[in-house]
């Protein structure tokens, strides 16, 4: 039981642990604000989405979460994204002019040069799934309504 004295200066016999209160992160909120501007640019510095989340501390479903709530924060992400595969883009050109190394004998190392071929192909694949407009294989042909590729196709039937 609590004494007179203990009671009147607010201490007690028991030992209690001081509460931290937990930090959310709400909708508008500046934490949101700065968790997004932390990953938006970890992707422009060449971090995948996932990894960008990461490294700011979000869990990627929340940041998906938070595009569809903020048309804004939207518009600066799909940018991000942009500048990341142009990025990646950039990266195959470094990849194919660095320079392959040469076996101890002075031949060009073939293992280098398959690593490096794996290293182009995955990044083109890449690319050309998540910007297949830009970087895909797929050429599409089309025509315009007022000036059509095909003018007219008729048949003719021949009697014998």
């Amino acid at each position: 039981m609590n004494t007179k004295h203990e009671r009147q200066s607010g201490m007690t016999t028991k030992s209690h642990k001081a509460k931290v209160p937990t930090k959310r992160t709400k909708p508008g909120s500046e934490d949101r604000a700065t968790i997004s501007a932390q990953v938006l640019e970890g992707m422009r510095s060449g971090l995948s989405a996932f990894k960008a989340c990461k490294k700011a501390g979000v869990n990627q479903s929340t940041f998906n979460l938070w595009l569809n709530d903020d048309a804004d924060l939207a518009a600066q992400y799909a940018r991000a994204r942009e500048d990341l595969l142009e990025m990646m883009a950039s990266d195959l050109l470094d990849i194919a002019d660095r320079p392959v190394g040469s076996t101890e004998s002075g031949a060009t190392d073939s293992g280098a040069v398959a690593d490096k071929k794996v290293q182009i192909d995955t990044r083109k694949w890449l690319l050309s799934k998540l910007a297949p407009k830009k970087y895909g294989d797929k050429l599409e042909v089309s025509g315009d309504p007022a000036n059509p590729l095909v003018q007219r196709i008729e048949r003719v039937v021949v009697k014998a």
